[in-house]
């Protein structure tokens, strides 16, 4: 390969590597997810909170975060076991024992000028036909609903929103462009093609 092409192929690839470094993002969701808990995994919830019928001893997780769709969602973290999270509360007749994670997500996926509380856990003692929602509702007031139903706020958080779309990166992570170590890499190649390029000028004018 003579040293012209060697120098034009390195300057198409600097171009290829300095495309793909470019911020990949996709649209994104801010709301509170619903998750229960099977076994020792969290699986996301096939129906609404407010449609859910938990049975008693079952673990259910909400985290506030952005994601795109369910696949993408990030899971609730912090104790998740029914033994620990209601061992101070007894069994009650005619009654059943929901434990709840409530996970108020991280500063990066809280809204504009809000910060997120602590998350917590809290063991909801419902009537038998009580649903996820009246569990929740037992433990963490206020809830805030839109129109059409859908889980808003979670004692209160956030003030304001529900579910508006949002700029999130593909890991989930609001906003960010290229890594350093992918521009570093894109720089490298573009230096050794400039190089090439002037060598290659060098040996033809001599």
């Amino acid at each position: 390969m003579t040293a012209v092409r060697r120098a034009a192929l390195l300057l198409v690839t600097a171009l290829l590597v300095w495309e793909s470094a470019g911020p990949a993002q996709a649209a994104g969701y801010r709301y509170w997810s619903f998750w229960e808990r099977d076994g020792s995994r969290w699986t996301y919830a096939t129906q609404g909170p407010s449609t859910a019928q938990p049975a008693d001893g079952a673990v259910e997780g909400f985290r506030f975060a952005v994601s795109e769709d369910s696949a993408d969602a990030s899971r609730p973290r912090g104790t998740a076991d029914f033994a620990t999270i209601c061992a101070d509360t007894p069994a009650v007749r005619g009654k059943k024992r929901v434990a709840l994670v409530i996970d108020f997500g991280t500063t990066a996926d809280a809204p504009s000028g809000e910060k997120p509380p602590a998350g917590r856990t809290a063991c909801a003692v419902v009537t038998g036909d009580a649903t996820s929602a009246e569990a929740l509702a037992a433990v963490a007031k206020p809830l805030r609903y839109d129109t059409n139903a859908l889980l808003c706020a979670i004692a209160g958080y956030p003030e304001t929103g529900c579910g508006e779309k949002v700029a999130a990166k593909t890991d989930g992570t609001p906003g960010s462009g290229p890594s350093v170590g992918l521009l570093a890499g894109a720089g490298v190649v573009v230096v050794l093609a400039a190089g090439a390029f002037w060598q290659a000028r060098r040996r033809k004018n001599a």
